[in-house]
């Protein structure tokens, strides 16, 4: 009796925003998995230029498209995975949708609405779309860490530090973790006299209770520090990404993830086991 072998058929990725230097993270991550083949790249900058040369790489007969959707259509991926700007990541992702192709968002800027529309989209495609702040492991630790911390110390401060070339303030990390902060209060923090501020915005911005400050500098790439105080007492978590390479592992467990999933998810630990 002749035994047959069932091979697991490769994940057949697209990335958007690949010339980018997200975008040049993730091809070299997805070129070097066993279960991952990438189809497309997808960007304004470098059109028709090798995707493997961009990456220091040896060739590897992808050429960058400037058109999303034709190249969707023609590549047939299974999954999207988007390092972009906040300017074009929903029409992005209204392609995808139409394509019926799945979603790893990794773009911040998403408002509250834009998130509701993608989680309509997500339902009328049938495919699974992840919008995550952050894909470091660290970072998804660090927010749960907080949300934790938050039930005993309500009274907390977010600083973030990001690369001068990030646009959106706050970033998208801490405005999920200024969320999870708020999910885990018992106690509301305590009511402070108004800031006599002598420069507008020194106190920084509040969301859901909790102030965040924003510094964007060159040599940064994404750090976060969150300041709990309390009588007598304060607790500082912080997490640094030091490379972007500090992405991949999530990413790489998204794409695997997302191909067997329906629906919306956000934040990378609704996925996690």
């Amino acid at each position: 009796m002749r035994k047959t072998r069932i091979l697991m058929e490769k994940t057949r990725v697209l990335v958007s925003g690949a010339y980018g230097r997200m975008g040049r993270e993730v091809v070299k991550a997805v070129v070097t998995q066993d279960d991952m083949v990438l189809v497309g790249a997808v960007d304004k900058i470098g059109v028709e230029s090798d995707i493997g040369k961009v990456c220091g790489l040896d060739k590897l007969g992808v050429n960058i498209e400037k058109d999303l959707l034709a190249t969707l259509k023609r590549t047939k991926p299974d999954v999207m995975v988007d390092f972009t700007t906040p300017l074009v990541i929903m029409e992005n992702i209204r392609i995808a949708a139409e394509a019926k192709v799945a979603g790893v968002i990794g773009t911040t800027g998403l408002t509250g609405e834009n998130l509701e529309e993608v989680n309509e989209l997500a339902l009328q495609s049938g495919k699974a779309f992840l919008v995550a702040p952050n894909f470091a492991i660290g970072a998804v630790l660090m927010m749960r860490f907080a949300r934790e911390a938050a039930r005993y110390f309500p009274d907390v401060e977010i600083i973030e530090l990001h690369h001068d070339r990030k646009i959106d303030a706050p970033s998208g990390t801490a405005l999920k973790t200024a969320e999870m902060i708020a999910a885990g209060r018992v106690m509301e923090p305590l009511v402070k006299p108004a800031p006599l501020e002598k420069i507008d915005g020194a106190r920084g911005g509040e969301y859901l209770g909790t102030k965040i400050h924003s510094l964007r500098l060159p040599g940064l790439i994404a750090h976060q520090e969150i300041i709990f105080g309390n009588q007598g007492q304060t607790l500082t978590i912080r997490h640094d990404s030091l490379e972007r390479t500090s992405f991949m592992p999530g990413v790489l467990m998204a794409i695997r993830k997302l191909r067997t999933l329906k629906g919306f998810f956000y934040g990378l630990e609704s996925i996690m086991d």
